[in-house]
């Protein structure tokens, strides 16, 4: 009679927490095989990037020393933004490598120049739109703001990102990887920023997901007939 009340009980647990983490269960089902059968390197967008971006040469530069002398140097990178040399001066200062004109951002028409050396040949713009400020869902979120999207027309509705301040190439996105990013949210359960791995959401649905399946092996052993015949011919 015992046993029989406490197989009820826990078969009850088992059926409730089925139920409430079922749905969880299938999405991490469903997400869990999307990202074993997809190529990482498409969600990335390789396919649609140029294999390699050649890389442009320039005479005549002068120090940024001289151009900038009040200046610590910090760090220092050359850039190529849409054909002319500029200097990247400790993260901050965009100076052109031969005049010194400080560079406050870069416009419109440079950063397409931009997008086309780094994106596929072939692509056609649609239209270039700047932004400001993202909300922790957006595609382009965690990047360095303000930045251009310039969006071009394919059906995979692909949008390449380039920083407003330095001018660099930051990243593209199209269909798959947002459905990946999508899959990707409900597999984190992080609801808010979608890359937080260690929500409290998520720790409980684990905690709740363990005791589910405890739960099923008690419930096949208090039930099972094979193994009340065992346990009597062992006290026999």
């Amino acid at each position: 009679m015992v046993r029989r009340k406490l197989a009820i009980n826990i078969r009850k647990t088992h059926r409730y927490l089925g139920l409430f983490i079922g749905v969880q269960f299938l999405l991490w089902t469903i997400s869990g095989l999307y990202f074993s059968w997809t190529d990482i390197d498409e969600i990335h967008g390789d396919q649609f990037k140029k294999e390699a971006v050649l890389l442009s040469s320039f005479a005549n530069l002068q120090s940024p020393s001289k151009l900038q002398p009040t200046v610590p140097l910090k760090s220092l990178e050359l850039k190529d933004i849409a054909g002319e040399p500029f200097y990247w001066v400790n993260e901050e200062i965009l100076l052109h490598a031969r005049t010194g004109a400080l560079k406050k951002e870069i416009t419109e028409d440079e950063a397409t120049k931009i997008a086309e050396k780094n994106m596929r040949d072939g692509l056609l713009v649609e239209n270039i739109r700047r932004i400001e400020n993202v909300d922790e869902h957006h595609e382009y979120r965690g990047r360095p703001l303000p930045a251009f999207v310039i969006s071009y027309k394919s059906t995979n509705d692909i949008k390449a990102y380039v920083s407003i301040t330095d001018g660099k190439f930051q990243t593209l996105r199209h269909r798959d990887w947002r459905f990946f990013d999508f899959l990707w949210m409900t597999h984190t359960m992080d609801y808010e920023g979608r890359d937080n791995f260690n929500t409290v959401i998520l720790r409980a649905f684990s905690l709740l997901g363990l005791l589910t399946v405890l739960s099923g092996f008690l419930l096949w052993y208090i039930s099972s007939p094979t193994v009340r015949r065992l346990v009597k011919l062992k006290r026999n």
